[in-house]
C-alpha cells in the first residue's frame, strides 16, 4: 500500500470511530431527556441511600432517625425497595458513599455546599440556644444577652455560633465539644445535653434538629429558642436539601417533584422529631400551618 493509501485509509478509519463514538453520545443523551434513570443510579428499582449508622435524629442503621422516615416515605411513593450504604458522616463521607456510586442520595445536605449537586431545599432551621426551663435562660433569644455573661455554655468547636459567641465574649467560659467524630461511638450532642442536665454547663448551643430531638427526649422537657435575632458574626440559619451526583440531572428533578409533592408529610416527620422548623422570614412553622399545603 503507498503512503497515499495508507494515509486514506486511516483517514477513513478515523472518520468511522468518531461517528460510533457521536452515535453512542447521541444515544445516551437521547436516553437521558427520556428520564431513564437506568444510567444515573445504581439500580433503578432500588432507593439506594447514603446514611450514618449511628447519628441519630438523622439515621442509625435501626431506621430510627427523621432521614430514614423521609427514605421510607420516598420509597413507598416511588414503589422502590430501600437500601442503605452505611458510613459513618465524618471525612470522606461522601466521597466513599455517593461519590463512589454505592448509593444515590445524601438525605440530608446542606444547601450551597460544592460537595454534592442539592435538590430544592424540604426544611430551613437555625442553630439552637438549650436551656432548662426557669432558668431565666430560656428567655434568652440573641447571644449578645446580658445574662449569658459569665455562663458556662456548651458549644461544638468549629461550628458557625461559635464565632458569635467570640464576638459577644462569651468563649472565656465556654466548654467546647469535639466536631469532628466517629458517631459509631461518640455524640457531641448527647454529651452536651447530659452536662447541662447535670448542671455543669448553664446551656447548649447545638444544629436546631439536634437540639429539638434531645430536648424533647429530656424530663423535664427542655427549652429551644432558634438563634434567628443574631446581629454579630453569620447567620445561623440553613436549608436543608437532599444531595445527588452532579451528572445525576434527571434524578435531582424527581426528587425536587417529591418534594414538592410532600412537603406536608415531610414537615409532620420533621416536626414528630422535635425539628424546630422556620419560615422564609424565621417564623416557627407549628403542626397547623407546616402540615397543610400551601
Amino acid at each position: 500500500m503507498t503512503d497515499a493509501g495508507r494515509r486514506r485509509w486511516l483517514l477513513a478509519s478515523l472518520v468511522v470511530v468518531a461517528a460510533i463514538l457521536l452515535g453512542r453520545v447521541a444515544a445516551v443523551a437521547q436516553i437521558n431527556e427520556t428520564g431513564d434513570l437506568s444510567i444515573e443510579l445504581v439500580d433503578p428499582k432500588v432507593l439506594r441511600v447514603c446514611a450514618d449508622p449511628r447519628n441519630l435524629p438523622f439515621s442509625n442503621e435501626k431506621g430510627e432517625g427523621f432521614e430514614n422516615k423521609l427514605a421510607e416515605l420516598f420509597a413507598e411513593k416511588l414503589q422502590k425497595k430501600l437500601d442503605y450504604m452505611y458510613f459513618p458522616q465524618a471525612t470522606g463521607f461522601v466521597r466513599m458513599t455517593l461519590g463512589a456510586h454505592r448509593c444515590d442520595v445524601i438525605m440530608g445536605f446542606p444547601q450551597g455546599d460544592e460537595l454534592v449537586q442539592g435538590t430544592n431545599p424540604y426544611y430551613r432551621t437555625a442553630y439552637a440556644l438549650v436551656a432548662k426551663p426557669g432558668s431565666g435562660l430560656d428567655e434568652v433569644n440573641t447571644l449578645d444577652d446580658a445574662r449569658l455573661k459569665g455562663k458556662h455554655i456548651g458549644i461544638v468547636a468549629g461550628t458557625p455560633p461559635a464565632t458569635n459567641m467570640a464576638a459577644n465574649g462569651l468563649m472565656m467560659n465556654a466548654k467546647p465539644y469535639p466536631l469532628m467524630i466517629d458517631t459509631r461511638f461518640d455524640s457531641s450532642a448527647e454529651a452536651m445535653i447530659g452536662d447541662l442536665m447535670s448542671g455543669t454547663i448553664d446551656a447548649g448551643i447545638l444544629w436546631g434538629p439536634m437540639a429539638g430531638f434531645y430536648a424533647k427526649r429530656s424530663n423535664p422537657q427542655l427549652h429551644v429558642t432558634p438563634l434567628v435575632k443574631e446581629t454579630t458574626g453569620p447567620r445561623l440559619t440553613f436549608r436543608i436539601g437532599m444531595g445527588v451526583r452532579g451528572a445525576d440531572q434527571n434524578w435531582k428533578r424527581l426528587l425536587n417533584r417529591l418534594i414538592q409533592e410532600n412537603q406536608p408529610a415531610i414537615n409532620k416527620i420533621l416536626l414528630d422529631y422535635g425539628v424546630p422548623l422556620l419560615d422564609e422570614n424565621d417564623r416557627p412553622l407549628g403542626s397547623e400551618t407546616a402540615t397543610k399545603l400551601p
